[in-house]
């Protein structure tokens, strides 16, 4: 395999050290597993990527050592459908109670089946993202019964696993909806049939052999049968028993889990206690990570509709600097991934560590997350090779409407071409048409205001005509910065190296306001140079009364 090398002294971080305690949970000579599981029941939305992104990187560590490593993304396709989202057909409804890979897809989908048309944007985001990853089936494995004699221990230990489950029980007017755990009939059974005739598992045991594996069922539509469990496969393992199952005869090593697997008596601390007692497994090293929202948003819920998936995510983040957000944070460190304004200030600081990594100034932590968002242990990722401010393309494509002749001659002011800025380019023309606050688009005026103009006293008069007549000495976006910030200078006989006052501020501001309100009619607007070099030379001095 050939490792990526990046330049820079990376330094052990959170990934390091996870990736150290996995190796030796493993031991030599063994395919070190880590482990990933996704529900294909809605949207996959964006917090659901820390559940991947997080054995990806330790993954990813193993591999850059020279390991054999596997990453396991598990698709709970055979999970019951429980709900209809939002923006989905009421009619829906009917389906509720079937595996998800058995619910028809919504309207208009391509793909064969409900879990089928879920998957699909999230297996893309992960290809962009750079995760390799082994996908698993979990309708395949029990259909083919790949499962049986686990499905079948699992049945003869139900006594054992009650007991495990009985530590943590609570009452059941104390237990929330669809929790697994509550004993609805007088014998524990760990199996949960899909009724032969509707399809649903509105099913209840009624008795089971265990020498000749006989079982039998009713469902709540009114079918019943009886049935030899060796040779069914049409149903599951219950969640807080199917989860070890699969540790154990996976053999895996490393898998997160988010808060909610993770406080006293959840599928985790239980699962523990299951897959050593009665799978003869070992739990995996499985950390706690903290959930990932959006910028002025809580906890995420596919459940609820109309939330940004990874591939929202993509469309208006570069790879890498989606990747830097999950490496650069510990697992139990909340993230945020920014929707609105603030994604400026994120690319700020993106840009600042890529200078700083680029003069070898950047620290060895800063370096190690560096190095884990533009590289895999397989290749380099996609950067842009001429990168712009990202609120600089936003207010270009705003002022400019996304017109390809002006941002090409814009570009070219700013040393780059379109190709050359891209994918950022891309990336910011998607956030100005889909995310840019309404009361921040910038629109230059048609015509000049000229009952404005002709209210200006002479300081404000002065000023504008400095601006028009100097606009081009340095059309540049250094030019311009030191062309607006200097008039006001100039005016006060000051020179353009001095350090301003709270009175020279203020002069700027107001020259400020003045041009901003001869140009789009506000007070404020974008960086007073971006805006000019967007307008062009000859449109600003029109709007100047030039």
């Amino acid at each position: 395999m050939q490792v990526v090398e990046t330049a820079g002294t990376p330094e052990p971080d959170w990934v390091s050290t996870m990736a150290d305690e996995v190796v030796e949970r493993a031991g030599p000579g063994q395919k070190i597993v880590c482990a990933s599981g996704l529900s294909p029941s809605g949207p996959i939305h964006l917090g659901n990527l820390r559940e991947v992104m997080t054995p990806h990187l330790v993954a990813d560590e193993i591999r850059r050592r020279g390991y054999d490593c596997e990453h396991l993304v598990s698709w709970d396709d055979y999970d019951r459908y429980r709900r209809v989202p939002a923006g989905i057909d009421p009619a829906w409804e009917e389906h509720i109670g079937k595996p998800l890979s058995e619910v028809p897809a919504p309207l208009g989908s391509p793909f064969a089946n409900w879990a089928e048309h879920f998957k699909a944007p999230m297996i893309a985001a992960l290809t962009d993202l750079g995760v390799p990853w082994r996908g698993i089936s979990q309708t395949a494995m029990y259909t083919s019964g790949a499962y049986r004699d686990q499905v079948l221990l699992a049945m003869r230990e139900r006594a054992r696993i009650d007991g495990i489950l009985g530590r943590f029980r609570t009452k059941k007017k104390d237990v929330p909806e669809d929790d697994e755990d509550v004993v609805t009939s007088a014998e524990y059974f760990p199996f949960k049939p899909y009724c032969g005739a509707c399809g649903r598992d509105d099913t209840t045991i009624t008795a089971y052999d265990d020498d000749t594996t006989e079982m039998t069922y009713t469902c709540a539509c009114g079918f019943s049968e009886t049935v030899l469990l060796r040779e069914f496969t049409r149903g599951k393992l219950v969640w807080k028993v199917d989860w070890p199952m699969r540790w154990a005869y996976e053999g895996v090593h490393f898998e997160p889990s988010g808060v909610d697997h993770s406080s006293p008596g959840s599928s985790y601390q239980v699962g523990g206690l299951i897959v050593d007692e009665v799978f003869g497994g070992e739990a995996p090293i499985g950390p706690m990570y903290a959930f990932v929202g959006i910028t002025g948003q809580a906890k995420m819920s596919s459940s609820r509709g109309s939330v940004p998936t990874p591939g929202d995510a993509l469309e208006i983040l570069e790879v890498p600097v989606l990747r830097w957000q999950f490496a650069r944070r510990r697992p139990n460190q909340a993230i945020k991934v920014a929707f609105d304004q603030e994604i400026h200030r994120l690319y700020d600081e993106w840009d600042a560590l890529e200078r700083k990594v680029a003069a070898g100034t950047a620290g060895g932590i800063e370096t190690t997350g560096h190095v884990r968002a533009v590289t895999t242990a397989e290749r380099e990722l996609p950067r842009t090779p001429e990168p712009v401010a990202y609120r600089t393309l936003a207010s270009v494509v705003d002022v400019t409407a996304g017109d390809p002749a002006q941002l090409e001659r814009i570009l070219a002011g700013l040393g780059a071409t379109p190709e050359g800025a891209r994918p950022r380019l891309d990336r910011a023309i998607r956030w100005v048409e889909n995310y840019m606050p309404d009361e921040a688009h910038t629109r230059l005026r048609d015509e000049p205001d000229t009952a404005l103009l002709a209210s200006l006293d002479d300081q404000d008069r002065e000023a504008v005509a400095m601006l028009r007549d100097h606009l081009t000495d340095d059309w540049s976006l250094d030019g311009l910065t030191t062309l607006v910030y200097g008039v006001p200078k100039k005016q006060a006989g000051l020179p353009l190296d001095v350090k301003p006052t709270d009175e020279l501020k203020a002069a700027q501001r107001r020259f400020f306001v003045v041009v901003y309100q001869l140009l789009v009619g506000a007070d404020t607007g974008p960086r007073l140079p971006t805006l000019l070099l967007a307008a062009g030379p000859d449109r600003v001095r029109t709007l100047l009364g030039g």
